[in-house]
């Protein structure tokens, strides 16, 4: 048996109540972890023309979720576009639980259409402030409160996508950056006890995917099927764990070994 040493740990997941999210607080929960589970306070409508190509967590299933877990977890809310809203979780989460040992930063913006010819500055801003500026914000308040005498595991959750991936280009895009920012803030924290790593999902089925696309995931991915939730937060649980103690500044693709 391997002991992760997260019992007992305070951990924030953003958008962590659904999908991929609600796999990665049930992952750390499962370790003795406290979770504080994030949703988004209020969606708002998409602009006429665009639909959005996320799933807004909501106050219902966050709160469902820290009750099944039944730990000390909890649910909180923020949305994460306003500036001032990371500082504002992070404080909440830290109130609710106490420290963060580990912070995921899993909420992301996507929208279509996202090629070229649909462009605009205001769809790049909508997906930066939530898939960049949002976890640069969160680190930095995190990183601020943390008092270096015990580590802080900072996960962010990218995409394949950022590798090359069309129609996706302000969300592969962010994503891209997303990675610069692990390792810029891994150096730069490095030496106050923190440690900064991403995980970079390719084709996960989380109910968007139809028997067609399915069929055609199998027949491109080497492992042969899509990825599953728990792929995701098997990964995160591990880079947040006493065994990745030695790891930063690292993207890890989990993929099935999707887009080499």
């Amino acid at each position: 048996m391997i002991d992760t040493r997260l019992h007992g740990r305070n951990v924030l997941v953003t958008g962590g109540s659904a999908n991929i999210g609600a796999a990665i607080s049930r992952a750390f929960a499962a370790q003795g972890a406290r979770v504080a589970i994030h949703h988004l306070t209020e969606e708002r409508p998409a602009p006429e023309g665009t639909r959005w190509g996320h799933l807004t967590p909501e106050a219902a299933g966050a709160e469902e979720l820290a009750r099944e877990l039944a730990n000390g977890s909890a649910a909180v809310s923020a949305d994460l576009s306003v500036p001032r809203a990371p500082a504002r979780l992070i404080a909440e989460a830290t109130e609710l639980l106490g420290p963060l040992d580990v912070l995921v930063n899993n909420a992301a913006h996507c929208e279509s259409p996202d090629t070229v010819d649909s462009l605009t500055a205001e769809s790049l801003e909508r997906h930066y402030r939530v898939n960049v500026v949002a976890p640069a914000l969160l680190i930095a308040e995190a990183a601020r409160l943390h008092d270096g005498g015990r580590s802080l595991a900072v996960v962010n959750l990218s995409t394949d996508a950022a590798r090359a991936f069309p129609g996706q280009i302000g969300y592969g895009t962010s994503k891209a950056a997303l990675e610069a920012l692990t390792r810029a803030t891994a150096l730069d924290l490095a030496g106050r006890n923190i440690r900064v790593n991403a995980v970079a999902p390719g084709p996960v089925q989380t109910g968007w995917m139809d028997g067609e696309l399915v069929a055609e995931v199998r027949r491109t991915v080497p492992l042969g099927r899509p990825g599953e939730p728990e792929d995701i937060a098997d990964a995160v649980v591990f880079l947040a764990s006493h065994q990745a103690r030695w790891i930063t500044g690292q993207v890890l693709q989990v993929a099935g070994g999707h887009a080499l």
